[in-house]
């Protein structure tokens, strides 16, 4: 079986699992609802400051949404005892963090689909001046989100690392792709969607850095 096979398969079994227990719609989804809601009462009543402020607050309801999906892509594993099966499975083990990483961004994408629209409805947030540079920042942003927690999803699992581990190996990590996602939502918000093109070229660099060290290093996470 080629790479991209066993990548999809990988993938697939994510899905399953993701549609059998409903973790994302059933815990990650109001997560990040209660989080914007929060957000937005703390800010009061000002349309105007709401609006400015919606972009950041968009992308950081989807950073940490997406570090409670990061947990959920191992933690099944993790409890059935089945990292050691994928350890020993004859399959490369790029392929299990290209898998990973390709269920997780496509569970995210669903999530922030629904919080756009929260945001658009209770901050009043215009996105339809430029709805190829939005996709395109959601896209590529997703893609090296899950990237970077699929690649050290595995060590939040190991006996020896901590609850607070993940959280501080992946935040400051990310910080490229929520600068550069709430720059180019703004531009897009703002009808200036032609000059987030510096902006989308980061969010591609950083996928393709991270994509390429995942498929190097994980093996040697999954060992360890």
């Amino acid at each position: 079986m080629t790479l991209l096979g066993q990548t999809l398969t990988v993938a697939g079994k994510d899905l399953r699992i993701e549609m059998r227990g409903r973790y994302a719609l059933g815990a990650v989804l109001p997560f990040a609802g209660t989080l914007l809601i929060t957000f937005g009462l703390s800010l009061g009543p000002g349309r105007t400051l709401l609006q400015q402020t919606a972009p950041g607050l968009l992308w950081l309801a989807v950073l940490f949404a997406s570090i409670l999906a990061f947990r959920q892509a191992f933690q099944a594993e993790a409890e059935d005892g089945a990292l050691e099966g994928l350890l020993l499975a004859p399959i490369d083990k790029a392929a299990v963090f290209l898998g990973k990483a390709a269920a997780v961004a496509l569970e995210l994408l669903v999530i922030e689909a629904v919080v756009v629209t929260i945001v658009t409805a209770m901050f009043g947030l215009s996105l339809g001046d430029a709805p190829l540079v939005l996709a395109g920042a959601f896209v590529l942003g997703t893609i090296g989100l899950a990237a970077v927690g699929s690649l050290f999803g595995v060590l939040a699992e190991s006996p020896r690392a901590r609850e607070a581990v993940f959280p501080l190996l992946v935040l400051p990590l990310t910080t490229p792709v929520l600068v550069a996602g709430v720059k180019a939502t703004e531009l897009a918000a703002t009808g200036r969607g032609g000059e987030a093109g510096s902006w989308l070229s980061l969010l591609v660099a950083f996928d393709l850095v991270v994509l390429g060290v995942g498929t190097l290093v994980f093996g040697h996470l999954l060992e360890d």
